[in-house]
């Protein structure tokens, strides 16, 4: 039977602008009838999994996202003496493997492809030995370029490959977009910048505006263990490692956005972790009337866990077991709540 580990965080933001929309504000929803604030769930995963705590963690089982291998086969093969129009033709037939060519140029791919570390080193290998053998890829060496890997971020949030099918992988990790547990105003700051050399004109340099807003948010993750397990070869111990490295990145990397103006940096405030074989369910049902009043932190935290007894009272138990943490009353630790996270 299928194995689940869900994880629910509160996690309070001071004004900032974490995820823009297409105009630069931050993003909201409207539930509960009033707009939220809103980060989106490839800005989250993209956070947790460029973060330095998750590289560290995870070098060499974290893969490459990109469009440009293409570009870089061909610099390595002119690099090493190969002719350009050759090194154009050969480094355009590898780019194929991965999916289609940009029309107007054949050496970019037109979706991103995430390729492991065992398949990087796989191409390496193939440019090495044409570059020193001097001739173009065999279909054999083509066919070799994709394989079985055990990336853990593929593993965890899947690859699509449209011309490769066989090779595609689904994803163990759902994220939700975390959302504001309360009604938020999206402000304008109005600033200015001086010019330090002009000492004639006391007027600012440069105008501008940028839209803010703050919010305690609720973050919701749900994995299947036992998928991520199968994604990585069975390797148990790298499940464990990739599991703590995921919860301990969700619960304190946030977005980078317009960081340097805000400083926005803040880590969980209370985190509910649970695992079991039951069908896996978000606890948002507890924010769809807004948190009001003049202390959302501990407020959201009271209701989160309102709903969550009253669902275990009319559904029956909806984990096997639990662990917390809450920074508001100084219970429970980081370090206990992976360690729960990580046990098979």
């Amino acid at each position: 039977m299928t194995r689940f580990v869900q994880l629910h965080m509160l996690i309070s933001y001071p004004p900032a602008n974490l995820n823009r929309d297409d105009l630069g504000n931050p993003k909201t929803a409207r539930m509960g009838g009033i707009e939220r604030l809103r980060v989106s769930s490839q800005s989250l995963k993209r956070a947790w999994r460029t973060s330095e705590l998750f590289q560290q963690e995870l070098a060499g089982n974290i893969g490459t996202r990109t469009k440009r291998l293409g570009v870089e086969v061909f610099d390595a093969l002119t690099t090493a003496g190969i002719a350009e129009k050759q090194a154009r033709d050969w480094a355009g037939q590898i780019a194929r493997v991965y999916g289609a060519a940009k029309k107007d140029n054949p050496l970019e791919i037109e979706q991103l492809v995430h390729i492991a570390p065992q398949e990087r080193a796989t191409l390496d290998a193939l440019v090495a030995t044409l570059a020193q053998e001097k001739r173009a890829p065999t279909d054999e060496e083509l066919d070799s370029l994709l394989h079985t890997q055990t990336a853990v971020d593929i593993a965890m949030f899947g690859r699509m490959l449209a011309s490769k099918t066989q090779f595609n992988g689904e994803a163990a990790v759902q994220v939700a977009h975390a959302l504001g547990v309360h009604a938020s105003a999206i402000e304008d700051d109005y600033f200015t910048a001086v010019d330090d050399l002009n000492r004639d004109d006391p007027g600012a340099a440069h105008i501008g505006e940028s839209g803010f807003a703050a919010a305690v948010f609720y973050q919701y993750l749900c994995i299947d263990r036992d998928l991520l397990k199968q994604n990585l070869g069975d390797d148990e111990a790298l499940t464990q490692k990739a599991l703590r490295a995921l919860m301990q990145a969700a619960l304190t990397v946030g977005p980078s956005g317009k960081q340097n103006s805000f400083a926005s940096r803040a880590y969980a405030h209370y985190a509910l972790a649970e695992k079991g074989s039951q069908q896996p369910r978000s606890l948002s049902l507890a924010f769809v009337k807004p948190v009001t009043g003049d202390d959302y932190a501990h407020a959201a935290v009271q209701v989160l866990e309102q709903v969550r007894d009253n669902m275990d009272k009319v559904y029956g138990a909806c984990a096997d077991s639990r662990n917390q943490f809450n920074v508001l009353t100084g219970e429970g630790s980081l370090a206990e709540l992976l360690d729960f996270v990580a046990q098979e």
